[in-house]
This record gives structure tokens, sequence and C-alpha cells, in this order.
């Protein structure tokens, strides 16, 4: 009897930090985690976003699918930040030939973006006999085709160019199977963006790209302690050998400024939501937290109280699982935050 192989999609987190890679297995309801990788990049390699070293990011890509041993050439990879616009246009009743006819010039007069500079997708959402809302994502074409252009170099081709917030919505959806009502915001805290995805049930309400992350609090560590970039970073992410000689309060008093900073921009995106119209009655009940600034010590906790509302760590591998025997469980505590989002690519791709 032959026995088919079992699916397999690699999901590759393109960060500014680093490189994250996933790779799963079976279908939804069954999935199982194949490989996992993380490789570190320079903070020259990307900047805001934008690769700057493409040989770098070349690099770091092939090593880490060979240092993990994944096979596959296709993957799934994501945008997000300044190139990348996602918004819910509201149109007149239409059927679906007459969208698609249309939806090039309504795209443009609603979004403010010429058709010939991005590559754009679109999804209704809801169409009822008053109105037909269509969420339309579009990404600059300049920058697709640098991520194109660096995978290649790398030996690698994207099977599907996905946006991150919708990735990490794919990661929730997934592992927590929410219910009609429940409202959670979702957040992937990486190193310059945060991605900001307000969801009730399986559909996206609200969705904002914050310019800052991470670095911002490795920058008031070396700054203020006169250390290089590797150490700040070590010490942000709570690694005590690295902050030995530095007094723990003065640690703390510098990650005030920019913990403040981010949690007050999550305030305001809050607020922008409230004054849409989908925002004005809804009430969220929860944030679910992802990225590296999520291991930032205390943040979780003093988020909860600007919000007032729960924080949680989102757990990216809750319903898939994990061959303890191959993943070593202390490990893959220490990066499943920074996971989400390459889970969620790798879910797009099965």
């Amino acid at each position: 009897m032959l026995i088919g192989k079992k699916r397999t999609a690699a999901g590759l987190d393109i960060g500014s930090s680093s490189v994250k890679l996933v790779e799963l297995e079976g279908k939804i309801g069954n999935l199982g985690l194949v490989n996992l990788g993380y490789e570190n990049l320079p903070d020259t390699a990307i900047v805001e976003g934008q690769i700057m070293e493409l040989n770098t990011v070349a690099e770091a890509i092939q090593n880490v699918f060979q240092a993990n041993q994944v096979t596959t050439n296709q993957v799934i990879t994501g945008v997000s930040g300044y190139s990348v616009i996602v918004k819910t246009i509201i149109l007149p009743p239409t059927t679906p030939e007459e969208l698609e006819e249309s939806i090039v010039w309504q795209a443009e007069e609603n979004l403010g973006f010429r058709s010939s500079d991005v590559n754009f997708d679109y999804y209704v959402t809801e169409s009822t006999q008053e109105y037909t809302k269509v969420l339309v994502a579009a990404c600059k074409k300049e920058r697709i085709d640098l991520l194109k252009r660096t995978l290649q170099f790398a030996g690698k081709q994207p099977s599907i160019i996905d946006v991150d917030t919708f990735a990490l919505q794919n990661c929730y959806e997934i592992n927590y199977q929410p219910s009609a009502y429940d409202v959670v915001a979702l957040l992937n805290v990486g190193a310059s963006t945060t991605n900001v995805n307000i969801v009730r049930g399986i559909n996206s309400l609200f969705i904002r790209d914050i310019t800052m992350g991470g670095n911002q609090f490795t920058d008031a560590l070396q700054k203020g302690l006169g250390i290089g970039f590797q150490q700040a970073e070590a010490i942000k992410r709570g690694m005590k050998e690295a902050a030995k000689g530095f007094d723990e309060q003065t640690i703390s008093n510098l990650l005030e400024a920019p913990m403040e900073y981010l949690s007050l921009e999550i305030q305001r995106t809050f607020d922008f939501f409230k004054a849409t119209e989908e925002g004005s009655d809804v009430k969220v009940d929860k944030i679910l937290i992802s990225g590296g600034g999520s291991k930032l010590t205390g943040f979780p906790e003093y988020l909860s109280s600007v919000m007032g509302i729960p924080v949680e760590v989102l757990d990216p591998f809750r319903q898939i699982r994990v061959d303890t025997r191959k993943f070593d469980p202390d490990y893959l505590s220490e990066v499943m935050p920074e996971m989400a989002l390459a889970v969620g690519l790798a879910l797009r791709g099965l």
C-alpha cells in the first residue's frame, strides 16, 4: 500500500532583526510542527521594513533553511509597514462580476493610489441589499519586487505574499477558535513595526501598523548604558548575564519611556478604532501580544494596566502537535512569542 506524503508549507517571517522559519504539515484540525528556525540579522540589514542589504538577508534565509534541513524552495512570506495599505471600502450593492470590472478604479479612488504603482487584492467581507463591504490590501510594487529578488538570491520562490496582520489573524483563528462574539486585539511587536489587528470572531474590524517596536527599547539601553547593540538587545530580552554590572533599577528606568510611548500609540489605535462606525459600540475583551517586544519584562502587565483589559502572550502552537523529542521545550518556550507570524504564514499555505 502506498502512503501519500503529508502536505507541508513553509512560512518565512523576514523581520528587521531576524528571520523566522516555520514548516507545518497536515491539514486544519490535524497540524504538526515539522521544522522551526531562527536567524539573527545585523541591525543595518533591514531598516524601517526596507531591505537595505539584499545579500545579507538572502544569506540569512539560506542559513535558516540549511540549518533546519528545510528542503522546499516555495515559501509564504508577508509584508507590513508604510508600504502596505489595508482598508475596508463600502460600495453600493454589486455582483461579483460588476465588482471585478470596477474594483481597480474603486480602490484607486478610496485608497489614493495608482494601480500601476501597487500590487493589490480584495475580498468581499459582507454583502447586503444596501451595500457591499470590500477589504482591499495593497503594497507598493517596488517593495514586492525587492522582496522577490531577495528570496531568489536565496534560491527561494514566494508562492504567496500575504499581509503580516492577516497572517497574525490566521495564527489566532486556528489556535484559539474564537466564537463569533469574541473581540480580541492582536498585537505583534516586532523590531521596527507593531502590527495591530482588532478582530471579532474571524472578521477583522480594524488594522493599523505602528512604526515603532523593540528597537526603541534597545536604543534606549544603548544610549543610557553606553553599550553596543547586541548587549543592549540581550539585556532587553532579560538575559541576566548581559546585564551584569548594571543596576536593575537603572535598566527599568531607561525602558520606562519607550514602554510608555508604545502603550500610548496602542491606546491611540484603539481610539481611532472607536471613532469608526465598526468600533463605536464594540468593546475589546482581551489583547493577545506576540513578537520579540512581547518578551520585554513587565510590558504585558504594564500594557494591561494602561488599557484596563487583560493582556496575554499569544501561543502560536496551542493547537499544533509538537514532538518534544525533536524540539527542546525550553527553546520552544523562549522563541514561541516570535513565531506567531511565521506560523500564520505557513497556515496560509495549508
